[in-house]
């Protein structure tokens, strides 16, 4: 059963660290072949597909920043209001860039590979 209250999901967030480099590429057309996307969303501009580092690699897709993965294994619902901010906030605090997506059970943190441990330390210790 998915979780609306605040205060539930903060105490409750087990965040985890998801192994691997993750990448946010951008492709006029399709998703090129090899690359098995964690998600895409499509903009008016092309493509934006996140996928691991390594498979853009070979792909040859061009991206801006490295990042490692932190999946909030709550069970969000998509109507609760204010975890995002919540983490968001948190994470700002210590100057961390944060891209959040919010799937159907989890929300999921995309943060700078280097800044990752920091982030993951961080989110522990929210109640």
């Amino acid at each position: 059963m998915s979780i609306s209250d605040l205060s539930v999901l903060l105490s409750d967030l087990k965040p985890e660290l998801i192994p691997g480099n993750y990448v946010f590429c951008f492709t006029k057309n399709s998703i090129p072949t090899g690359i098995s996307p964690l998600g895409t969303f499509k903009e008016p501009e092309g493509l934006t597909v996140i996928c691991r580092k390594e498979e853009a690699d070979v792909a040859g897709l061009s991206y801006s920043l490295v990042m490692r993965l932190i999946t909030l294994k709550v069970h969000s619902s998509l109507s609760a209001v204010g975890m995002t901010a919540a983490i968001t906030k948190i994470l700002t605090e210590a100057d961390i860039s944060a891209n959040v997506v919010a799937a159907y059970h989890h929300d999921h943190i995309f943060v700078p590979s280097e800044r990752a441990e920091e982030a993951l330390h961080l989110l522990t210790k929210v109640t």
